[in-house]
């Protein structure tokens, strides 16, 4: 049993957040040349207004291949900058902090709009040629296996990205490593067919996630956590499958290479089985982790009320409930959570006689 609640403090090498709730990260696919809008002001913004600990903003992509589609958000270039930076400024005027998650979809990439069918984009209609670990099958797309130099390629690509989110002013950076995208697509064995240094067996497997940690964490600073979500189970009762004595195992290296929080998410090569879908149904991931590295978590999956979440962390089961769904429902979760709970949170004054 924990010390804590849902409205604790929670510090982060120097970052205090203010409450236990994070706004997980979500795609709006409304980006413009790989720059946030108005909507992601507004998006963003709205849940720091209605209270939340910290906003994790939608996958963004550290160079144009490594989008999803052509609508998301991106961080390779001084104009992508400038366009986070009155979003990050408005976000933390609000007394919240807010991280950008990093991410390249590699074989997973290159799609059209949700609004159009979110089907394969073809060269010839402005997609690119995706390519990940190995020439496996993806999205109904065979993708080209990277060479060794284009792996060095992208972890510049991560690297520069985070020098833009410091000079943008992010508080903090998420690495994603999860949900079948890149990194993942090197560390599952269900994709990852190579047979050289970043193939193979484990160590080789986790070696490119690894790698780029270490570059990440020397040119942000000391002081900046650094998170990675991961996905902590494919879901597929394969030989090749990545399990969760892997995540253990890969959670203590990236412990021991400067990540400062794991979020254990899961699945991203294949639909979860919809009877094991519940509220909380990736809780003990988490909970494994916390509780046989030490590192600090963040927990996902249908969490959907406050108590539920509030006896999260008084349990003592992940330090943080990162909320997806039921935040697009309520912006303002937070503090409808504090006022459900009888806890203490801030209010802006302009919404005060609201409550």
């Amino acid at each position: 049993m924990s010390t804590s609640n849902l409205f604790s403090p929670l510090t982060i090498r120097s970052l205090t957040l203010k409450n236990r709730i994070a706004l997980s990260p979500m795609q709006q696919y409304c980006a413009v040349d790989g720059k946030p809008t108005n909507w992601h002001m507004v998006h963003l913004g709205s849940r720091a207004i209605g209270g939340a600990g910290l906003i994790i903003t939608e996958c963004t992509a550290v160079s144009p291949e490594g989008m999803n589609t052509l609508a998301d958000v991106g961080l390779w270039n001084a104009e992508q900058v400038e366009a986070w930076k009155p979003i990050v400024q408005f976000v933390q005027e609000q007394g919240s902090a807010i991280a950008v998650q990093l991410w390249h979809s590699g074989g997973k990439g290159s799609h059209t709009h949700p609004n159009e069918g979110f089907k394969p984009l073809t060269v010839e209609n402005g997609g690119w040629i995706t390519k990940s670990s190995s020439a496996t099958v993806m999205s109904g797309v065979v993708p080209e296996e990277l060479s060794v130099e284009e792996i060095q390629q992208i972890k510049t690509d991560f690297v520069e990205a985070a020098k833009r989110a410091v000079e943008a002013g992010f508080d903090t950076i998420e690495l994603h490593a999860g949900h079948g995208y890149l990194f993942h697509q090197f560390y599952s064995a269900v994709i990852n067919h190579r047979t050289d240094e970043y193939g193979g067996n484990f160590e080789n497997r986790i070696r490119f996630l690894i790698e780029t940690v270490q570059a990440v964490r020397e040119v942000i600073p000391e002081t900046m956590p650094l998170l990675v979500r991961i996905s902590a189970v494919d879901y597929l009762d394969t030989p090749e499958a990545w399990t969760m004595e892997d995540s253990l195992k890969l959670s203590g290296i990236l412990a021991e290479n400067g990540v400062d929080f794991i979020t254990a998410s899961g699945g991203g090569f294949a639909h979860v089985d919809k009877s094991l879908v519940h509220p909380g149904y990736q809780l003990p991931f988490a909970t494994a982790i916390k509780g046989q590295t030490g590192i600090l978590t963040g927990t996902v999956g249908m969490i959907t009320n406050a108590e539920q979440a509030n006896q999260i962390i008084v349990d003592g089961e992940a330090d943080v409930v990162v909320v997806a769904r039921e935040y697009l429902r309520n912006p303002h979760f937070a503090i409808n959570a504090a006022h459900e709970l009888n806890l203490e949170t801030d209010i802006p004054w302009q919404y005060k006689r609201g409550y």
